[in-house]
């Protein structure tokens, strides 16, 4: 499997492969080729095989691709058998969202933990998840390490708050704080979340229609 040099544009669509291939399995579709997968998908098949072989090769000629073990494989590429870790900082309406919604089973995370300053939440428990005192994050977190933090604190907060964690080990971080996230440290990664991007993005092709 290559994995160097590998282009962001590349890396998100990862993600549509394999919820594309799921839903595929879900039907019953065993097979496929990259033409009718990128039909699907509103992508060309040369992107699609472009893609794909940046990992290696999958696929038969005149056959296509099998279907489960494509999306078995990709799954792989995308670490969703990794059973990652991972904690949520701030339990307000978007933070109680995710955890009462969100299915981070699906994805390969499991919610070990969630954190929060507000006593009428401290102390609740959250779709299985115990939501614990910000104060005891440090103890928390060194005697139960995890991958990623969901933040979804308030945003003079967010910084304040991921060097705090990545000071107790923490190297990766999905940002719904509507800020720009950094780190001196390069082995930590931020996938910053902007929900206006997506709306002013929707915007735009309406009004150019």
């Amino acid at each position: 499997m290559r994995k160097e040099n590998i282009s962001d544009a590349v890396i998100r669509r990862l993600p549509r492969y394999y919820r594309q291939l799921s839903d595929l399995r879900a039907r019953g579709i065993t097979r496929i080729s990259s033409l009718s997968l990128g039909r699907e998908m509103g992508i060309t098949a040369s992107q699609i095989r472009q893609d794909f072989s940046c990992f290696g090769e999958f696929g038969q000629q005149g056959y296509g691709y099998h279907v489960r073990e494509l999306c078995e494989e990709i799954g792989r590429i995308l670490g969703v058998d990794r059973d990652h870790h991972l904690i949520l900082v701030g339990v307000g309406h978007l933070g109680h969202a995710l955890l009462q919604n969100f299915p981070f089973a699906k994805c390969g995370f499991s919610v070990d933990a969630a954190f929060d300053t507000a006593p009428a939440v401290v102390g609740c428990t959250v779709n299985g998840v115990a939501v614990r005192d910000m104060d005891d994050v440090d103890e928390w977190l060194r005697g139960n390490p995890v991958d990623v933090a969901v933040l979804t604190v308030p945003r003079g907060a967010a910084q304040d708050v991921a060097d705090r964690l990545i000071s107790l080990g923490v190297r990766g971080f999905w940002n719904f704080t509507n800020l720009e996230l950094d780190s001196t440290h390069p082995e930590v990664k931020f996938e910053n979340i902007h929900f206006s991007d997506s709306l002013l993005t929707l915007s735009y092709r309406i009004a150019n229609d």
